[in-house]
């Protein structure tokens, strides 16, 4: 079972690997979109501004009065070589001087826009080389752990009838505290308001605000027993991650389907400091759940297990990273 416990550490890691590899590709899909359009439209503007660059040219040449523009064009090697000639010169017209600026912008912004498109396409070949070698990781990883499953069977369908039996206190236990706190709140907002005369010293800001979020506890404890899958997050099922954005969301609140991602929202909490709804993290970062109170958070564990309470004891708290508040 230790040996199952690292594997499955080492697998969650992995697998969160692949889910902030497709969160980054998302990003980088949706930036080609944007840029390839822009670059689009850049390329078609500096086409008609060197149209009319190339109309004025042609009458500045052809006038018959000797035109002051004219000897700008003179010893010219290139087009480059013209625009940086008729930049510095301050014998152009004011129109001249404008059809000037528009194809050097036009320009540049095309240039700029290729060496972007070049740029991330190079990135979205690193990264769905990343997001294969996580899977091939994983997928290795699982094969190992059913091998390793398929030794212990009859402990383990033992340990799952113990584990049963503790979840089932466990969720009891929940509900009895959610219970308690509706009816503290109740009593709460129809106690009279006691004046005080005597000032009193100010207490220190908390690190965090206030959790406003305890609510997602009820909702998650809706998917108790919603099967591992990785790359789940849906109530057929989910992985460590997935769980919490699909909880969250119920709740009107956009999270990235990744550990590593979800670590930068919110403020952070520590230990001692976490109220029910904190995201907890674990094992640099390779997993996530939710804290439910009591010393106990509600999480996707790994492949093979379902969603369920576990206590931040053991192996949890040894491997605590730290909380964030949203």
């Amino acid at each position: 079972m230790g040996q199952i416990q690292e594997l499955d550490a080492s697998l969650e890691r992995a697998i969160e690997a692949y889910n902030l590899a497709n969160v980054k590709l998302a990003r980088i899909k949706h930036d080609l979109t944007d840029n390839t359009h822009a670059l689009a439209v850049a390329r078609k503007s500096l086409a008609h501004a060197q149209s009319e660059l190339s109309a004025r040219l042609v009458d500045i040449y052809t006038s018959g009065d000797q035109n002051p523009g004219l000897a700008v064009l003179l010893g010219a090697s290139s087009l480059d070589d013209m625009l940086g000639r008729m930049d510095a010169s301050d014998r152009l017209s004011a129109q001249d001087s404008l059809v000037l600026k528009q194809v050097a912008h036009f320009r540049r912004e095309v240039q700029h826009r290729q060496q972007f498109l070049q740029h991330a396409h190079a990135e979205q070949v690193q990264v769905v080389a990343e997001r294969d070698a996580a899977r091939a990781s994983v997928e290795s990883q699982l094969g190992e752990r059913k091998q390793l499953l398929s030794s212990i069977q009859g402990e383990i369908a033992h340990l799952k009838a113990v584990e049963a039996a503790r979840q089932a206190a466990l969720q009891r236990q929940l509900q009895q505290q959610l219970a308690a706190q509706r009816a503290a709140q109740q009593q709460a907002s129809i106690a009279p308001t006691v004046p005080t005369t005597s000032a009193s010293p100010v207490a220190p800001p908390p690190v965090a605000p206030p959790s406003t979020h305890g609510g997602v506890v009820g909702v998650a404890m809706q998917y108790l027993g919603v099967p591992y899958v990785w790359g789940g997050a849906s109530p057929s099922g989910f992985d460590c991650s997935g769980f919490v954005m699909y909880v969250f969301a119920q709740a009107g609140i956009s999270l990235p389907h990744s550990s590593y991602a979800q670590y930068g929202y919110g403020s952070a909490v520590s230990m001692s400091q976490l109220q029910p709804g904190d995201l907890v993290f674990f094992d640099g970062l390779g997993h996530v759940g939710i804290y439910v109170g009591g010393g106990s958070f509600i999480h996707a564990p790994h492949t093979g297990d379902v969603v369920k309470i576990s206590s931040l004891t053991g192996w949890y708290a040894s491997t605590f990273v730290g909380g964030r508040r949203l």
